[in-house]
């Protein structure tokens, strides 16, 4: 009744192989093809692998819910299977919640609840050589004698601007990454590494970041690089509803060059964002990979998703440290929560998976609230960068059936209050209002009182006070039982006549 493993991945791929299309255009990719599963089964990474099982799954339970259902049912039995088959695979404070009332759970959030991902955090590579195996230094080693042999004693080459046969430590960096990518195997990773040379010399890929290349409708929207993450990693966010437009995927795929023109921007992206790394050991050396399913296309990208994919799982080994899906279906959590045991516990840490309505308190999570985009609930907009760097946000939690009030104090008469909120996916009241010191003034309504939906971008907003007070903003989250992330900030500007 059960298959091994390896039998339903093949099950998966060949019932539904364009589904891949998916995942690409957001970079997510491995640095392992999936031909090479079994040359590395031992310590395989499984992140582009299971992706692609993960999302063709995905869109054949989208289409008949009832295998899943069922996989569900028997997921006991299911996992001793899989198990047996494949043995070897491996801040602001805030109040709690309130406790909520017993209400009987339906079968659909029974299933959410068991889609939770639970794993501990990525424990990304530190490449100190001093943390290495004695056979892992050995492999490194070797690498760079047989680099140095191919190369001739003049030889040179570099990569990403670093003279890899510097016998700097970025150049261990980079080595370290390719033989990462297969498993510390010498040979492997000396093939990888001679093939990615040759690409990028092919491609000029070292010029790439700096071109015109006269796609700027895509930029900020499909593929883009946008501020850092809690522990310095750059983020870079990929969205796929765009190009459910007919029109969009015709103006960009619709013949070779403009294909290729799009590969290359695509491309630019990523160089953009390794730009941005320290190749260091103990530094960043590896981007946050951010992807977006809401309206995600089905079968219109096949052709460029296929080439990205060979691209990017060539060329870019171990260059994501961590991988978070937002706005994901419940049938795909489900699915993930299925197939999660059976994963290796280094590719579990790296994928968040994140259900509709709750990008902000996922993100959160790994990035502070004024580096997330407005529209995944954050603070940050597009020109923001152009003031400098972003101002810190205060950030704390709106219990459910709870109303909390911001008092900003201090403001002197003639002074101009800006000020920044957001709830995440909102679904509450929100209100702000100015209460002068002086006893028989009137408070004034600088906002009045209304129903803030669940895509609503964050406030922004300023007021100038004729007299001393102070500014009360006001979320009431009375109606949900809910508890919700939220942040703010604001800045006080005195009157220049002062």
């Amino acid at each position: 009744m059960f298959l091994p493993l390896p039998l339903i991945k093949c099950e998966l791929i060949l019932f539904c192989p364009s589904v891949i299309i998916n995942l690409l255009l957001c970079g997510v990719c491995s640095s392992r093809p999936l031909s090479s599963a079994s040359k590395h089964s031992q310590s395989q990474n499984h992140c582009f692998s299971s992706s692609l099982i993960l999302f063709s799954y995905f869109h054949l339970i989208k289409t008949n819910p009832l295998p899943l259902l069922t996989l569900f049912c028997y997921r006991d039995s299911f996992r001793a299977s899989l198990i047996h088959n494949s043995f070897q695979m491996e801040k602001a404070s805030s109040p709690e919640a309130s406790p909520k009332p017993h209400h009987k759970k339906s079968f659909v959030t029974t299933l959410m609840e068991a889609a939770t991902l639970r794993s501990p955090s990525f424990k990304e590579d530190t490449y100190f050589i001093s943390h290495l195996k004695s056979s892992e230094k050995k492999s490194l080693q070797e690498l760079k004698d047989k680099l140095t042999a191919s190369l001739g004693p003049d030889g040179q080459c570099t990569m990403w601007g670093i003279p890899l046969l510097s016998g700097d430590e970025k150049a261990d960096v980079i080595l370290l990454k390719f033989l990462r990518a297969r498993d510390f195997k010498v040979s492997d990773s000396f093939h990888m590494l001679e093939k990615c040379l040759a690409w990028r010399k092919e491609f000029k890929a070292d010029s790439v970041a700096e071109e015109e290349l006269g796609l700027e409708e895509l930029e900020g929207v499909v593929a883009y690089m946008h501020g850092y993450d809690r522990e310095g990693h750059p983020v870079c966010y990929n969205a796929y509803g765009v190009f459910r437009d007919k029109d969009m995927c015709e103006r960009m795929f619709g013949d070779e060059e403009k294909l290729s023109k799009f590969l290359r921007w695509r491309v630019q992206v990523m160089e953009r964002g390794i730009n941005l790394l320290h190749f260091k050991p103990g530094g960043i050396n590896s981007i946050i990979q951010v992807t977006d399913l809401k309206d995600m296309p089905k079968r219109d990208l096949r052709v460029v998703s296929n080439q990205i994919l060979s691209l990017f799982q060539d060329n870019y080994p171990e260059m994501v440290a961590r991988k978070i899906f937002i706005n994901v279906p419940w049938y795909f959590s489900v699915l993930y929560s299925m197939f999660s045991p059976f994963l290796t516990q280094r590719t579990k840490s790296k994928f968040v998976i994140s259900r509709q309505g709750y990008a902000a308190e996922t993100l959160y999570k790994f990035i502070r609230p004024e580096d997330v985009p407005v529209q995944y609930g954050g603070l940050s907009r597009t020109n923001d960068s152009q003031n400098g760097p972003p101002k810190p946000a205060s950030e704390f939690t709106v219990k459910g059936g709870e109303k909390v009030n911001i008092q900003i104090e201090g403001i002197e008469g003639g002074a101009t209050i800006t000020w920044d909120l957001v709830v995440g996916g909102w679904d509450l009241e929100y209100s702000a209002e100015f209460v002068p010191n002086a006893e028989g003034s009137y408070t004034i309504a600088v906002e009045k009182v209304r129903k803030l939906s669940p895509w609503e971008e964050a406030i922004h907003n300023s007021f100038t006070s004729r007299e001393a007070g102070k500014m009360i903003l006001s979320v009431d989250n009375t109606a949900s039982r809910r508890k919700k992330v939220a942040a703010y900030r604001y800045i006080v500007r005195k009157s220049c006549l002062d």
